[in-house]
């Protein structure tokens, strides 16, 4: 089978002028500013847009058909593309002049990481900082998604895209074509982010601030307009609860979203995925509390007395890190590595768990967790049961097989790459805390990490080729590792 890499080249181009037609969008906020970035901002687009142009002029006469394969070209290569041109606007504007930082602020963007190498976030323009901000917002949902959506206009059909962004459970589908179920997921993500951003507005966000961290928040990407991010906001309770209530929204399968406003609520109650996800978010949040109430000095609201204040602040934030990193959205209210030992560790453990599959966070996901253990349980069975046919069921359907080994092999694959990632960081001269945390953040796209990595400092102390090995990792985690890994097989590249 050869490859058909004039349809591959054409869909690039179109994905570019996607990213041209962003770049034109945080041009007009800097322009509305009066930043001093716009004309900058505008090469960087035009630039983009041109490329865009003569990929797609030049493919024109393309075969209109993708097959597995080259799904998979495109989804790796579409997200590399996009990466690479989202550099422009940081390297234009002099924002970020090192090249190697600029891409590790732009794939740390579109993989919605949400780690940074900026140690001054607000000296930089309001136009760079929408633009930081729609990196996250445009790879929250998928850059694909949003490319099978306008596909058909070129009489292309998107299936095999969507299963190459998305491999593993989770498929569930709205509609019976693809190209609807993408619609009505971007809107969803639209209302969500728009729903956010006049709420913030109306708790006290200047309006530029609530629209970026809306964006950051539905996307779970953490990019924050402020140097000390959420933190900024510990003394206004209603702001940090109402990211919560986003965060936890964005952590779930955008699928249940749908069944709700559908008026399908029992439909959502009734999913298992749903349930332990927030079971856990419940759990862990008391946990996390209880300790920073009794052991930890979190700043303390001036709305409430002291002692309830205390309590509510050890709940509030409690509650919000345990989202932000089990969401993997990497906002921050506190240093929660200064918190206790035991939080620190417990932390790093939820650095794996990640949200529910179909939402727009990374990590393992609670699925894969939940089917896991139910095999695992099962094993106990089969081996008093020999002879039992005992399947793995999951929201009352039995699992083949196929998945099970699929998220066994996933699971695997994604710890050893977790330890090759450590200590690929621990060659480069970083000590324990930090190597386990910097690999265990990327490959999960958290955000803040562990020791000198951790939330209140950055990435930025990271040599170069750090920086580019953790870029790596945030890939491979955002498209949840066989997508990028199977291009690297010489079985991909042999005809049948």
């Amino acid at each position: 089978m050869r490859f058909n890499f004039r349809i591959i080249i054409h869909i690039m181009g179109l994905l570019m002028l996607c990213n041209g037609a962003f770049m034109l969008l945080s041009a007009f906020v800097s322009g509305f500013y009066k930043d001093g970035a716009t004309m900058d901002i505008s090469m960087a687009a035009i630039v983009t847009l041109l490329v865009g142009v003569m990929a797609m002029f030049y493919t024109r006469g393309h075969r209109k058909e993708v097959n597995r394969k080259e799904g998979y070209l495109i989804v790796t290569f579409g997200w590399l593309i996009m990466s690479l041109s989202g550099v422009l606007p940081y390297i234009f504007s002099g924002a970020i002049p090192s090249v190697t930082d600029a891409f590790f602020e732009t794939i740390s963007g579109y993989t919605t990481t949400g780690a940074s190498i900026l140690n001054d976030i607000e000296s930089l323009p309001q136009g760079i900082l929408f633009w930081r901000s729609l990196t996250h917002w445009i790879g929250g949902m998928g850059i694909i998604v949003l490319a099978i959506a306008i596909l058909p206009l070129l009489g292309i059909g998107g299936m095999q895209l969507f299963a190459a962004e998305a491999p593993g459970p989770g498929g569930d589908k709205l509609h019976p074509r693809i190209t609807d179920t993408a619609k009505r997921l971007w809107l969803i993500y639209v209302g969500y982010t728009v729903a956010e951003t006049v709420l913030l507005k109306l708790a006290g966000m200047s309006f530029f601030d609530a629209a970026n961290h809306a964006l950051a928040t539905l996307s779970t990407g953490g990019f924050s307009t402020k140097n000390s991010s959420v933190a900024f906001w510990n003394n206004e309770p209603l702001i940090q609860y109402i990211i919560i209530v986003f965060m936890f929204l964005a952590g779930t399968n955008f699928v249940m979203s749908y069944f709700a406003f559908t008026g399908k609520i029992q439909r959502v109650l009734k999913d298992e995925e749903f349930r332990v996800y927030s079971f856990f978010i419940v759990g862990f949040t008391i946990i996390a509390a209880l300790i920073v109430w009794f052991q930890a000095d979190v700043p303390v609201s001036d709305y409430y007395p002291q002692v309830l204040g205390k309590a509510e602040s050890a709940f509030r934030h409690g509650l919000f890190q345990v989202l932000a990193i089990i969401t993997t959205t990497g906002f921050v209210t506190a240093d929660f590595t200064n918190w206790t030992p035991f939080l620190t560790v417990f932390f790093f453990g939820l650095m794996f768990l990640g949200g529910c599959a179909g939402s727009t966070s990374g990590g393992i996901k609670v699925m894969r967790h939940l089917l896991i253990i139910k095999n695992g349980l099962l094993e106990f069975k089969r081996t008093l049961h020999t002879n039992a046919i005992i399947p793995v069921r999951y929201n009352q359907k039995t699992v083949t097989e196929h998945i099970v080994y699929n998220i066994i092999a996933f699971f695997v694959l994604y710890m050893l790459l977790f330890i090759i990632g450590a200590l690929v960081l621990g060659y480069l001269g970083l000590d324990f805390e930090s190597a386990i945390g910097g690999a265990a953040s990327s490959l999960g796209n958290v955000g803040p990490a562990l020791g000198d990595l951790n939330p209140v400092v950055n990435f930025s102390e990271l040599p170069a080729f750090g920086k580019w090995w953790c870029g790596f990792l945030m890939l491979l985690g955002r498209l949840e590792l066989f997508t990028v890994l199977i291009i690297m097989t010489p079985y991909f590249w042999k005809r049948i």
